[in-house]
């Protein structure tokens, strides 16, 4: 952008006469470029090489991430992030949200034969049906929650501005058992850790579907602001989500729903998207903001039934971005998989402001993004089932709950200072381990190049560098 008027400008002028504006010119040149380096955002990308093949096998989304991670490293992304390598959560991690007797339950299934059947207790633990249990169940579980976990340190250690995990974003799982292919609610355990040092979280789930594991965690909250966007009609699953679904007790006001008919379009998602959102952050001014961008509310997603591209996402997204605070950013749904990457792979390439090429970059999954083999997903041609009207409707429900719940003073809407000291009190000790963590930290390159990323596609030949949390 400068470069031309730069060019332009030194020419029409005489600089020996115009010493002092050059002079004068040029500070300001270097101030803007001083600003534009200062701004640019730390972006940390999570990656671990068990990460991408525990999370591989689970059942309802075979071998998607390494589809995606594949995309997002042909397109060079990974140059421009810092790779962070994921660490498994613990199980007093897992317990932050998770049940011991749920935990200890899935610990048991070590191997499981392709003949095995369902038990009572697997089905009092939700496992069956849409979950169904997989070999090495505790492990592939502390590896995905695990992702989400380093993201949220990466942000509570200011190490990055925005941290992304797409082998996450589980938000169906409750604290009792797994539901709706979710075996782990990776989500309810990051904002756990945000919490340690971040008063205010708002949540925002993109998902086809509405995210009631992590709802029903902070439905009495006030601390955890959950605000979903969803496909709304009978037989759909959770059913959960309705407009009136505005949480409980305590923390009455500080969950919305927005329950959106079938079909639902880019216009009518941005701009209920762009009104609710600008509410909801002024009313509750959040600390952290994690995002849920289930990919299955894409068009034509077997799963799904609503018709956004790529444009409808990363504009929500791009506007979150803009209000600068320390956000996480999580997979979740998303069945066609190519789609799915190329979703997460276009918000990768937005948080870095790069611009990505249509034409899919060959690597070893290039075949599967036939028959145009471009990044572009076409909108559907079928009718939006949601009118202004309705639209309307819903943002006026949703402007009335939260004037009447969420004060519009920044003042009044914090958590009052003794209970924010006894929070500070209650994880003193983990702020002080993370304070030591924090400067031990990884940044330190373990000289482990691209060869293990490489894995997913052996036609990369750029070397990314990948950091360690040294404990």
């Amino acid at each position: 952008m400068f470069a031309p008027s730069v060019f332009d400008y030194l020419s029409s002028i005489d600089c020996q006469k115009h010493i002092k504006t050059l002079k004068s010119f040029c500070c300001l040149l270097v101030q803007y470029l001083k600003y534009q380096i200062m701004n640019k955002r730390k972006v940390a990308y999570i990656w671990e090489q068990d990460l991408i093949e525990f999370s591989d096998r689970l059942p309802a989304v075979l071998g998607r991430a390494s589809m995606v991670h594949s995309l997002i490293t042909a397109y060079g992304l990974l140059d421009q992030v810092k790779v962070i390598r994921s660490q498994s959560a613990s199980y007093s991690e897992l317990k932050l949200f998770h049940s011991d007797l749920y935990l200890d339950h899935l610990k048991s299934f070590t191997h499981i034969e392709d003949d095995y059947v369902v038990t009572a207790k697997d089905e009092k633990f939700g496992l069956g049906y849409d979950c169904p249990p997989v070999s090495d169940m505790y492990n592939i579980v502390s590896t995905i929650a695990g992702g989400s976990l380093t993201a949220a340190k990466c942000l509570v250690m200011n190490m990055a501005d925005v941290a992304m995990n797409w082998c996450g974003g589980w938000h169906h799982a409750q604290k009792y058992g797994a539901e709706g292919f979710c075996y782990i609610n990776d989500i309810v355990i990051a904002i756990e850790k945000l919490r340690t040092t971040f008063s205010k979280i708002l949540y925002i789930d993109l998902d086809v579907h509405h995210g009631n594991g992590v709802q029903d965690a902070y439905n009495l909250s006030k601390s955890v602001f959950t605000l979903s966007f969803h496909k709304y009609e009978p037989g759909f699953y959770p059913g959960s989500g309705n407009i009136e679904d505005i949480g409980r007790l305590n923390g009455k006001g500080y969950t919305c729903n927005i329950p959106l008919h079938a079909l639902y379009s880019d216009d009518t998602f941005v701009n209920t998207f762009d009104s609710v959102f600008t509410m909801v952050y002024s009313c509750f001014l959040p600390d952290a903001i994690v995002i849920q961008c289930g990919a299955d509310a894409l068009a034509r997603d077997p799963h799904g039934g609503a018709g956004l591209t790529l444009d409808g996402y990363c504009l929500c997204i791009k506007k979150v971005l803009n209000e600068m605070k320390p956000t996480l950013l999580l997979g979740g749904g998303g069945y066609n998989h190519a789609n799915a990457a190329r979703l997460w792979t276009s918000i990768t390439a937005l948080v870095i402001e790069v611009k990505l090429d249509d034409n899919i970059p060959e690597h070893s999954f290039w075949t599967k993004y036939g028959s145009d083999y471009t990044l572009n997903i076409r909108p559907l041609l079928t009718k939006d089932l949601n009118s202004k009207n309705y639209i309307d409707e819903c943002i006026t429900t949703i402007k009335g709950t939260l004037y009447r719940y969420l004060s519009h003073n920044e003042d009044e809407n914090k958590e009052p200072i003794t209970k924010r000291r006894k929070t500070e009190l209650d994880n003193s000790h983990e702020a002080k381990r993370d304070s030591i963590l924090k400067k031990q930290l990884v940044l330190k390159n373990v000289k482990e190049k691209a060869s293990i990323i490489v894995n997913c596609d052996n036609k990369l030949t750029n070397s990314i560098d990948v950091y360690d949390f040294i404990d």
